[in-house]
């Protein structure tokens, strides 16, 4: 069988510091590959954003208003 390679090396592991260091390292790595969006990209998905925000709104309005009228219309 397979081992995984998720189970940690026998080897002595490395000090805390350098563990932190390792990992500000790649997390500036990563940082480098990320790409702002253009102008027109952002105001396109905030637009996107708030029609979305807009339709949840209206359908839990609508839940609640239905299901207000029908405890009035059944215990009212």
């Amino acid at each position: 069988m397979a081992e995984s390679s998720a189970k940690p090396k026998q080897g002595k592991k490395p000090n805390i510091f350098m563990r932190i260091g390792l990992f500000i390292k790649q997390v500036v790595d990563e940082m480098r590959k990320v790409v702002a969006p253009s102008g027109f990209e952002l105001f396109k998905w905030s637009v996107a954003v708030f029609i979305f925000v807009l339709l949840l709104m209206l359908f839990t309005f609508g839940i609640d208003y239905g299901l207000g009228k029908l405890m009035l219309f059944l215990f009212g």
